[in-house]
């Protein structure tokens, strides 16, 4: 049983908390200790300084007595102030020390024989207790006449001595009232605090074990543990999202790039076995345009990776969106036209925004590519828009096509790198122009939204990507 009992104790003191909660009773009950000794040191001294005060102030009139008087009058004022309840200490004496008259039976040996105030607390019996009864503390001061008459007028200790017992024993007391109220306190927040903590160790083994969807706990009290709990809990948000994408890109690139790479493969194996100069150089050549989508993947996703890891946030500066999105526009408009297209754009001159612009541009490139890859399937008089305008307190630039669209299932898939609704591949592309959009606008602080250009056709609703910008802030 006591070496359970110790051992349940060796566990509990492995607790910080425990630890910290010992601490700070060994600190509470030492500094209770000094305020109760110095407090009641401290009473007793003020009520030795006032009886020192009063004693002095008597021995003052019963000198002015004397002068007025002589001897006689000083023993009647002596003993009428003797019979007095609460009286102080009087004693007059011979020359011999005999205790002639007073209210005092016995003093002390010795006391008599200093003049002035007695350096110590000493002994005595008062009248009302015999001789044998235990005797009492007093300090008092002794006057010498010249015929060796000598005058003791004191005070007893009795007082400051209660006085400081009960000073001490209510502190006592009290502090211990406290202490007892610190332990209880201390047992049932201590012990939650303890809970919260065990279930937060709980929850990070499972994490550490690998489940990554496990959150620490949350209370609703908004504590610091609760403040603790949902920053970790971000940051687990966040370390899943990743490893979600990792794991996402590297099944996409096994999978995407075995068929570039087994082309290339193939078209370097035709190379060798060929002899003719113009069927090796149509292989080479297709070689290095295999390559150059390959580093184009590549790029692609370095250029997500870097945007995620907000490695390009550093370059934040005041964006004229409108002028950007106008340029894009212009750059693409060639392009549009050799493939029968019309751009069009409806841009809200003024509008700007906090960012990077070279990634905004890329964006908008991308959408616009995107755009005129599928606009130009569209039956009937095939159409691309650019808008910008700024909407409750959003600046919104959307890239419309009247093309085949994407279903409403699709279109959070599309997001995703490396997918593609075409999956035959048979059209060019990486399956990353939506994904480094995403990423653009979450570096931004923004966001992307999908949806239908004409919700009514059923052959070509087409898409609208929009890129939703948080206003500056002057």
């Amino acid at each position: 049983m006591f070496a359970r009992i110790v051992n349940r104790a060796r566990l509990m003191f492995r607790s910080t908390a425990v630890r910290l909660s010992a601490l700070y009773i060994l600190l509470f009950a030492l500094c209770a200790a000094f305020l109760v000794f110095y407090v009641t040191a401290l009473s007793e001294k003020t009520l030795v300084q006032q009886t020192r005060q009063t004693i002095q102030e008597e021995i003052q009139d019963i000198q002015r007595a004397y002068d007025r008087g002589g001897i006689n009058l000083l023993l009647r004022i002596m003993e009428r102030r003797a019979r007095q309840p609460g009286a102080n200490l009087y004693v007059i004496a011979g020359p011999s020390g005999d205790i002639l008259a007073g209210n005092v039976a016995s003093v002390q040996p010795g006391v008599l024989d200093k003049e002035g105030w007695t350096d110590m607390p000493f002994g005595y019996t008062p009248y009302s207790e015999n001789q044998g009864a235990r005797r009492h503390l007093a300090i008092a001061n002794v006057l010498r006449f010249d015929n060796g008459l000598r005058i003791m007028i004191g005070r007893d200790l009795g007082d400051p001595s209660r006085f400081r017992y009960i000073v001490r024993q209510a502190l006592m007391v009290a502090l211990a009232i406290m202490g007892l109220g610190a332990l209880v306190i201390w047992f049932g927040i201590g012990r939650n605090a303890l809970k919260r903590i065990d279930r937060m160790s709980a929850a990070s083994q499972k994490i550490m074990a690998g489940d990554l969807s496990q959150r620490l706990p949350v209370g609703r009290s908004g504590d610091e543990f609760d403040r603790l709990s949902e920053s970790l809990n971000a940051m687990l948000g966040r370390i899943e999202k990743l490893n979600e994408g990792l794991r996402q890109v590297s099944d996409n690139i096994a999978h995407d790039l075995k068929t570039p790479l087994t082309r290339l493969r193939n078209k370097a194996a035709d190379a060798l076995s060929e002899d003719r100069e113009d069927v090796r150089r149509h292989a080479l050549e297709g070689i290095i345009g295999e390559s150059d989508q390959l580093i184009r993947t590549f790029n692609a996703l370095l250029m997500i990776s870097r945007v995620e890891a907000g490695s390009m946030a550093a370059e934040m500066s005041d964006v004229d969106l409108s002028a950007a999105s106008a340029d894009c526009a212009e750059l693409y408009e060639p392009v549009a036209d050799e493939v029968g297209l019309a751009l069009v754009t409806e841009i809200e001159p003024g509008l700007s925004v906090n960012g990077n612009r070279e990634l905004i541009g890329q964006a908008i490139f991308n959408l616009l590519d995107n755009a005129i890859k599928y606009a130009a399937e569209a039956g009937g008089v095939p159409e691309i828009k650019v808008k910008l305008s700024s909407v409750g307190g959003l600046i919104r630039l959307s890239v419309c096509d009247n093309g085949p669209g994407v279903p409403a299932d699709k279109r959070e898939e599309v997001t995703k790198r490396f997918f593609r609704l075409d999956a035959s591949r048979s059209k060019p592309g990486t399956g990353l122009g939506l994904s480094l959009v995403e990423a653009v606008m979450g570096l931004h602080s923004g966001r992307l939204e999908l949806s239908a250009t004409d919700e009514a056709s059923t052959e070509a609703p087409g898409l609208t990507v929009t890129m939703v910008f948080p206003v500056v802030k002057g």
